[in-house]
């Protein structure tokens, strides 16, 4: 009769939680062990953005610390991907500009705001046997991570909307045959939604 009881109890609870949520929920728990791609978005405000708001993105020049090359306008690029979906008026530049140029740029498309970044860090760890023999070195065994960091700026007046600082790593399951930049499409995208106060 106990554990008829038990059983009943764990029958009830189990309906109370839909499969998207149970999925969801073992999808972050794996991520913050270490077994699938994570990443943390640090926002300096709250700020949320018109869905008809003009974005310009552009990226900056700057080569990542830690040695890493990686593609010139990769983070321009997947920001454009992420945020075309949720601002139908999105923008970016062809190539790293500065900016004061990507002001200019933005100003003369008229543009709301300016959404300005760089790859402020990137360690392109060894995950691949051909990566492996061309380094053959232990301590560069691992999965690989890096740093982006934000600017939305207010193009009529130059005023500092929002900053962003987001963290990502790659899992164990997924660190195969990845670069850094290969990681910053979802946080990115997820950035978008947070910008029109949409949950995960």
């Amino acid at each position: 009769m106990r554990s008829l009881m038990l059983l009943l109890a764990l029958m009830a609870l189990g309906g109370c939680m839909k499969v998207s949520d149970m999925t969801l929920g073992a999808r972050e728990q794996m991520s913050d062990a270490g077994l699938l791609d994570h990443s943390e978005t640090y926002r300096s405000m709250s700020w949320r953005l018109q869905p008809d708001s003009f974005i310009y993105i552009a990226q900056s020049s700057f080569s990542p610390q830690g040695g890493t090359r990686t593609k010139p306008n990769v983070v321009a690029e997947e920001a454009f991907k992420g945020f075309v979906e949720y601002f139908p008026l999105v923008r970016r530049a062809s190539q790293p500009v500065s900016l004061e140029q990507a002001m200019s740029e933005a100003r003369s498309l008229g543009a709301n705001y300016l959404l300005y970044s760089r790859f402020a860090d990137a360690d392109d760890r060894i995950g691949t046997v051909e990566e492996w023999e061309d380094q053959e070195a232990v301590d560069r065994l691992g999965v690989d991570n890096g740093v982006i960091q934000l600017m939305l700026i207010e193009t009529g007046n130059r005023y500092l909307v929002d900053t962003a600082r987001i963290t990502h790593r790659g899992g164990l399951f997924t660190f195969h045959d990845q670069k850094p930049e290969d990681l910053i499409g979802p946080p990115l995208r997820q950035y978008a939604r947070s910008l029109m106060g949409l949950g995960r």
